[in-house]
């Protein structure tokens, strides 16, 4: 295995091939994680149309609509970076709404948004049936290491300090949680694939 430079245009190309060789009778769980800086969700989003013409229906998942109640998440203030890694997601919700419920043998019927935490409260969407073969595609920060059950991982890299030039003033706080999860979920060595992003249109990428 080694990185090796690719084109924006190929890595989308490259990442839909390999999730579309899944088997074509089982839905495919993605994850795209990434520190905001990264942008995994633009990546993800750029995913939907070269999967859907591979004949794979799609659901867009943020796991930032399953982030905890703020009376849940910010028990231990607005700039805690424990708190931030351990308490900001939950993960059991995303479990429940959207990962077990594409295992083999479930029922399909996934929930693609919970919680709005700009107004701290539920959102109002209904559950989706997805078909047999489709992919959800989850993208969020710090998901892996936390026994979610993904068919194929993406992991968007950031160098410290790519990463602290791309964190604005009031969300600096943040940074000890990434290097807590480099030290701890070692992202770069679990993922299926690595992506390397500090210079976004030149990335570079390791598959394993």
């Amino acid at each position: 295995m080694r990185v090796r430079p690719i084109s924006r245009e190929a890595l989308v190309e490259e990442l839909a091939e390999l999730i579309s060789a899944r088997p074509q009778g089982s839905w495919v769980r993605v994850a795209v994680d990434g520190a905001p800086p990264a942008r995994p969700g633009a990546l993800a989003d750029e995913l939907v149309a070269p999967l859907r013409l591979r004949g794979r229906p799609v659901l867009r998942v943020s796991a930032g609509d399953f982030l905890r109640p703020a009376s849940l998440r910010l028990e231990y203030g607005r700039t805690d970076p424990d708190a931030y890694y351990d308490d900001w997601l939950d993960a059991k919700a995303l479990r429940r709404e959207v990962l077990d419920p594409l295992e083999p043998g479930g029922s399909g019927r996934v929930l693609p948004a919970l919680w709005d935490s700009g107004i701290d409260r539920a959102y109002r969407v209904p559950y989706t049936e997805l078909p047999s073969g489709g992919v959800v595609l989850v993208d969020g920060a710090l998901l892996l290491g936390r026994g979610l059950a993904f068919e194929v991982s993406v992991h968007v890299w950031l160098s410290p300090k790519a990463l602290e030039r791309g964190t604005g003033e009031g969300e600096r706080w943040t940074l000890p949680a990434y290097e807590r999860y480099e030290r701890e979920a070692r992202p770069q060595e679990v993922a299926d694939v690595v992506v390397r992003a500090d210079h976004p249109e030149r990335p570079a990428v390791l598959v394993r």
